[in-house]
C-alpha cells in the first residue's frame, strides 16, 4: 500500500470526520475506510479545473481576450479540429465530452510535476473509470443516433454469413477496449513517476529536470492518444448515422 502523501492525510484528519458527520445527519452511512492518495488527487485535479473555468468565465472577452482566454479557445479549437477528423459529421454534438475528457487526464497527468503531489492516473482505478465513462458513452451515443437495431449490425460483420463468427468477436474487442485504455494510461504515467522519483533520490541538479521535462511531454501525449481513441470509438459508433 502506498504511503499517504500530506494532502490525503489532511482530508484524512480533518475533512473526512467532518464530511462523515455531515452524510449523518441526513441518514447516509458514513465513509469507513480512509480517503487514498488516487481520491485526494482527483478531487484536487476536479477543483483546480472548476476555479480555472470559473476565473475564465469571469474574463471572457469578444474584443479583448487575454492570454487566458486564448489559450483555451487554442485548446478548444485543437480539440474541435480532432473531433472533425476523426469523426467527421455532427463531430460538435460531442467536444464537450472529449474536451472535459482531455482536460481532466492532462491536469492529472501534469500535476504529479509538482513536488509534494501525485499523478492520480498512475493509479490503475482512476484509468479505469476514465475508461469505463468512455466505453459507456460511445456505446450510449452509438444506440441513440443510430438505433438499438443498426448498431447491433456493427457486431454482425458485412456479411450475414460470418455473423456467429464476427459477433462473439466484436463483443470481445468491445470489452478489451476499456482494459486497453487504462492499461496504456496507467502503465505510462506509472512507468515516468518512477523514473522521475528515481533521479530526484540520486541528485537534484539538471538531470531530474530532463526527466520532468520528460514527464510533462508523456503526459500530454498520453491525454492526446486517449482523447483520440475516445474519438475514433464514437466515430465507430455512429458511422451508420445516414
Amino acid at each position: 500500500m502506498n504511503e499517504e502523501i500530506w494532502i490525503t492525510k489532511l482530508f484524512n484528519d480533518h475533512l473526512a470526520p467532518l464530511g462523515n458527520a455531515a452524510v449523518r445527519l441526513v441518514g447516509w452511512p458514513a465513509v469507513p475506510r480512509p480517503w487514498t492518495n488516487y481520491v485526494c488527487m482527483e478531487l484536487l485535479v476536479a477543483a483546480i479545473i472548476v476555479v480555472l473555468f470559473a476565473i475564465l468565465r469571469s474574463r471572457l472577452s469578444v474584443d479583448k481576450p487575454g492570454n487566458f482566454q486564448q489559450s483555451f479557445e487554442v485548446m478548444q479549437d485543437f480539440i474541435r479540429g480532432q473531433g472533425e477528423e476523426q469523426i467527421a459529421r455532427h463531430s460538435e454534438k460531442y467536444i464537450a465530452f472529449f474536451g472535459t475528457l482531455f482536460i481532466f487526464i492532462l491536469f492529472s497527468n501534469l500535476i504529479g510535476v509538482i513536488p509534494g503531489f501525485v499523478s492520480p492516473t498512475k493509479y490503475p482505478a482512476v484509468p479505469l473509470g476514465c475508461a469505463a465513462a468512455v466505453f459507456i458513452y460511445y456505446n450510449v451515443v452509438g444506440i441513440g443516433t443510430i438505433g438499438p437495431i443498426n448498431y447491433a449490425k456493427h457486431f454482425a460483420g458485412p456479411l450475414v454469413w460470418l455473423a456467429p463468427l464476427m459477433i462473439p468477436i466484436e463483443i470481445i474487442s468491445h470489452f478489451a477496449r476499456p482494459l486497453s485504455l487504462t492499461v496504456r494510461l496507467y502503465a505510462n504515467m506509472y512507468a515516468g513517476e518512477q523514473i522521475t522519483m528515481v533521479f530526484l533520490g540520486l541528485t537534484y541538479l539538471a538531470i531530474p529536470a530532463v526527466f520532468m521535462g520528460l514527464h510533462v511531454f508523456v503526459s500530454l501525449i498520453q491525454a492526446y492518444v486517449f482523447m483520440v481513441l475516445a474519438m475514433l470509438y464514437v466515430g465507430a459508433a455512429v458511422a451508420h448515422e445516414h
